[in-house]
């Protein structure tokens, strides 16, 4: 019970590290898209930039944060465990042949770019300029994926030895080279060109930033050309990692797919709405999920499922303490919150109207999204690559047959709600495998939280509906400080009464998730 109590008590503390840098990469990241709003709003160049970006992020999750993550750090906890000199040995093998895989890759995604493009978007082919755009945009960012992977390497390496702030912080260099880029797009020609700028010189500083603090601490790996049996298992796991825990990221290509068929706008929709749903996503739910691995990882060295099954249902619990009433607080602020970030320039009240829809719709998905984002991790965990991939499968599966039937009649919005309904099935399927797979998941406890979690969240939402209901609330002609400050006494007022509502109903992981919010350890 001691050594349960203390990884309770770690993985808090490191979900809070993590939660604090990436809440300032967040905000961070919506000013950066709220300048990209007023450059380029919803206009073809917009969406031909969102969708060339969405091929190396896809890889990016595939090849990096994904397979590389999720696959390296059981294999090289083993390992440090075993020796330092012999863990050190297989980074720098890891780092030659990644960078060779990388570069080969971005040689061929370059050259192949026109193909990549028609797949992706195909309803851009009966666009010439459009099409023409997206392919030189996608070249230029291609890049990206060389240098965002070798970070995830650095992030790997660096969180096996439970060091978390660098590679969390990482994001934020990635922001401000973007921001620069936006600022600098009208000395590009075209502009747009200035944003594919941004990606790649905030790619290089976060791989800079984290290589840095790898050469401190002595763990900066050196290129090494041999043989090591952890590597091939490594490399046999990439694969299946990278799709199963790039599953979201493959569904989000088949959105952005049929929404290039839609009216011009649709896809810029989905990219706004999804920069504001991935605040939470990455500000709580990624921070649990890469909190809790590298504990995950350790049990299963150790032998010790009992630990394994009780850290993993503390996850989930502190997954859901934070998702369902975030999920909630986007539903009801999904406007002001749009008209706030975005709402100037050339970003419309029109562009207002569709992006919070389509926000609501993604926000049904999160609780979900962030239960999968811990159990993937699990099942690699336990060296099971079969599992995420077959519910990965049937997620994207579903995703597309949901797109077909909501895109005719609800066109961005239906593919959002989608893409929710995808994340539901996997969240399903991959609860029902690791149930067979180690035994009880403690799932009545988990329940229990849960409950008491959906009625502090209720009663915070009819709060703040009716609160909006005042007629000086978010008044058509105020000036946006105005409606800043009155959207920032929403939001921090409902997290009183989420909070305060918790606890009066007894919710057993309100301390530690309050402890996430002001990195205090419990």
């Amino acid at each position: 019970m001691q050594i349960l109590m203390s990884d309770t008590h770690q993985i808090t503390r490191r979900t809070g590290v993590v939660s604090f840098f990436t809440l300032i990469s967040r905000m961070g990241g919506l000013v950066r898209d709220a300048v990209i709003a007023y450059f380029f709003g919803t206009t073809d160049a917009a969406d031909a930039f969102y969708m060339a970006f969405t091929i190396p992020n896809l890889l990016r999750r595939f090849v990096g944060e994904g397979a590389l993550t999720i696959a390296f750090i059981p294999i090289f906890t083993e390992t440090v465990k075993r020796s330092v000199g012999e863990a050190k040995y297989l980074a720098g093998l890891t780092l030659t042949y990644l960078s060779a895989i990388l570069l080969f890759l971005t040689v061929i995604g370059i050259a192949a770019a026109p193909v990549l493009v028609q797949v992706i978007a195909w309803g851009y082919t009966e666009l010439p300029e459009k099409f023409a755009l997206t392919v030189l945009l996608t070249r230029w960012t291609f890049p990206y994926i060389f240098l965002v992977s070798l970070a995830a390497l650095a992030m790997g390496i660096l969180n096996t030895l439970k060091r978390f702030a660098s590679p969390a912080a990482a994001p934020i260099f990635f922001n401000i080279g973007m921001i620069l880029g936006a600022l600098s797009s009208p000395w590009f020609d075209p502009p747009i060109l200035g944003l594919a700028f941004g990606v790649l010189l905030g790619g290089l500083a976060q791989l800079i930033l984290q290589f840095f603090d790898l050469y401190r601490m002595g763990w900066l790996p050196k290129p090494i050309f041999g043989s090591h049996p952890a590597l091939w298992k490594l490399l046999g796991l990439m694969g299946p990692a990278a799709y199963g825990a790039a599953v979201y990221q493959c569904n989000v290509v088949i959105i952005r797919l049929f929404a290039s068929f839609l009216p011009s706008g649709a896809v810029s929709y989905l990219w706004y709405a999804d920069r504001i749903f991935e605040f939470p996503v990455g500000v709580f739910a990624i921070a649990v999920a890469t909190a809790i691995q590298p504990t995950l990882s350790d049990h299963v060295a150790d032998n010790n499922m009992e630990a394994f099954r009780n850290n993993l249902n503390f996850g989930l619990r502190l997954n859901f303490l934070i998702t369902l009433p975030a999920m909630a607080g986007m539903m009801v602020l999904a406007a002001p919150i749009t008209r706030v970030l975005f709402q100037r320039g050339t970003f419309g009240p029109i562009d207002t109207e569709q992006t919070a829809m389509t926000l609501l719709a993604f926000a049904l998905g999160l609780p979900f999204l962030g239960a999968v984002r811990i159990l993937v991790p699990a099942f690699y965990s336990l060296k099971d690559a079969r599992s995420p991939v077959l519910y990965a499968t049937v997620a994207v599966v579903a995703n597309g047959i949901f797109c077909l039937l909501a895109v005719g009649t609800f066109e961005h919005v239906g593919l959002a709600l989608a893409l929710s309904l995808a994340s539901a099935i996997n969240f399903i399927g991959l609860t029902y495998s690791l149930r067979k797979k180690i035994g009880s998941l403690g799932v009545r406890p988990l329940l229990f939280s849960i409950g008491k979690v959906l009625m502090a969240t209720l009663l915070m939402s009819v709060v703040l509906l009716w609160i909006q209901r005042a007629e000086w609330l978010f008044a058509v002609g105020t000036s946006l400080w105005w409606q800043a400050g009155q959207l920032f006494f929403l939001v921090f007022a409902g997290m009183a009464l989420f909070f305060g509502s918790a606890l009066l109903f007894g919710c057993p992981e309100i301390k530690s998730g309050w402890a996430v919010l002001t990195r205090k350890k419990n």
